[in-house]
């Protein structure tokens, strides 16, 4: 035998003993997969997940990560939004889905009552997982996204057959845009959502690499789906950032009222209203926004 043959064998010897020496070294979780979502992790500490809204993606959690360190960020890019493939939500709900996808990551994942920010449709899917699986997170952050979004397009009291009809209206006007007027209505709605004009690029990048498909039927479940009955379900500790946009012409008392109705089930409740900001706090109120979710992420 050869001393090349013999350092050959002696090698992988000696590597599959180390290797067998390794604690669970046969038994190495699998990565996570989903055709719902993709999830990626940044930092390390505290889990947090954080889920972005309609037709967004992870970076509008950018600027808030870099300045909070000491957490694991989870962070969530729904599949069909901002550039990624359209996966199984190519047909039929969006949300609801998502949030059963965002519990299996949570369980298969071996996280500890993660806290969880959601903004906007993210919000919602939030509170989806609050309510339908409140053994998977410790605390809930909404920002700015109302339980019932069809209340504000149908009209209090209004039946469901009544926000159906005007959901499927809107979504209907909404698939009726002509591809050449798509990104001019695009950024004529960022320029309602987003104060900060800086910021506003990113955003309208975003919802023009969205599906328009998967994007019009996860707003039309946005009208459609009532949260209200299910928030009694949700045992752990919610707080909810929000603005009144400035086509809503109510007293600001009067808004602040439809807000604490909509979240009376909650039962550890903290609402604030952000002044000087349209829908995208963490842009147009940075450093508040960092404040509020350093205090809630503080918690313990």
């Amino acid at each position: 035998m050869s001393l090349k043959t013999l350092s050959r064998r002696a090698f992988t010897a000696g590597a599959l003993a180390v290797c067998a020496a390794l604690p669970f070294a046969g038994a190495l979780a699998a990565p996570f997969v989903s055709e719902r979502i993709t999830v990626r992790t940044e930092g390390t500490g505290p889990d947090v997940i954080l889920i972005p809204g309609l037709n967004s993606s992870p970076r509008v959690w950018a600027s808030t990560v870099d300045a909070l360190p000491g957490y694991r960020y989870h962070l969530v890019h729904v599949a069909g939004f901002a550039g990624q493939a359209t996966g199984a939500n190519k047909e039929g709900p969006v949300a609801a889905p998502v949030a059963e996808e965002i519990a299996r990551y949570i369980k298969e994942s071996k996280l500890k009552e993660p806290a969880v920010i959601g903004h906007s449709l993210g919000g919602t899917i939030g509170m989806m997982l609050a309510s339908r699986h409140p053994d998977t997170l410790s605390r809930l952050m909404v920002v700015d996204m109302f339980p019932f979004m069809g209340l504000f397009f149908a009209g209090p009291g209004a039946s469901p057959a009544r926000v159906e009809a005007v959901a499927d209206g809107v979504a209907a006007g909404m698939r009726a845009t002509p591809p050449a007027l798509r990104s001019q209505r695009a950024n004529d709605t960022i320029a309602g959502m987003v104060d900060t004009e800086a910021m506003r690029p990113v955003a309208v990048k975003d919802s023009m690499a969205s599906d328009a498909g998967v994007g019009i039927r996860a707003y039309r479940e946005l009208l459609v789906t009532n949260l209200m009955p299910e928030l009694a379900k949700i045992s752990v500790p919610v707080t909810v950032l929000y603005v009144q946009p400035k086509s809503v012409p109510l007293p600001p008392a009067q808004f602040d009222g439809v807000y604490k109705s909509g979240y009376a089930p909650v039962r550890q409740l903290t609402l604030k209203r952000i002044p000087d900001s349209a829908h995208f706090i963490m842009w147009d109120q940075p450093k508040r926004f960092r404040e509020e979710a350093a205090a809630f992420l503080s918690v313990r």
